[in-house]
């Protein structure tokens, strides 16, 4: 009988230590939890696929900037160049106009060599402000009239690095044009105040 009671008394033990079944019932399984630190699985699939998506509009982007680029400033004096023109947002530089005598060709700034025009970085006045847009939008409407050559002059550049360049078309100065509109004066060397 010993054994019997010590058969007994090892059941009692081992039901004692374990837990009650319906105890173990009333738990939910446990799940396994994210910590917010970890990287999803499907979050490095589309990180991957945003890089694929920005890396393919950039090359498109590109591919149409530099196709796009006009003719090279070494062109010969007749050669026509026809590109549309905008005005220059801050950033990216290319086929825009600065102001009434800059402008953007591709990747190449060009000073109209035979005028001058008001500034507008920063103007010296509010009279001088308004006739230098003015003439920003009168030589932005001339550049995409149509066709114009690039002329050079005595110098290729200024001392900025921009090509100094008339602007010609159909034998006419586009820098005359503006003359005569009183967006501009001929160049004679030197700045002379806009405001009064």
């Amino acid at each position: 009988m010993n054994k019997i009671v010590k058969l007994d008394e090892e059941r009692s033990k081992r039901t004692d230590k374990r837990k009650p079944a319906a105890t173990a019932e009333r738990r939910p399984p446990k799940r396994p939890r994210w910590k917010p630190s970890r990287i999803r699985p499907g979050s490095i699939v589309l990180a991957t696929i945003m890089a694929l998506v920005v890396l393919g509009g950039y090359l498109v982007a590109t591919q149409d900037i530099t196709a796009d680029l006009g003719p090279p400033l070494a062109a010969g004096a007749g050669d026509p160049i026809l590109v549309r023109f905008g005005i220059c947002p801050d950033g990216l530089h290319r086929d825009c106009v600065v102001d009434g005598d800059t402008f953007w060709l591709g990747d190449q700034k060009i000073r109209i060599a035979d005028i001058d025009t008001p500034e507008l970085s920063p103007p010296r006045c509010e009279a001088e402000r308004i006739k230098g847009e003015a003439a920003k939008v009168r030589l932005l409407d001339l550049l995409n009239d149509g066709a114009f050559s690039l002329v050079a002059g005595d110098r290729d550049e200024d001392r900025y690095g921009r090509k100094l360049r008339r602007v010609v078309r159909d034998g006419r100065s586009i820098g005359e044009i503006l003359v005569s509109e009183g967006l501009a004066r001929r160049w004679d060397g030197a700045r002379h105040p806009w405001c009064d």
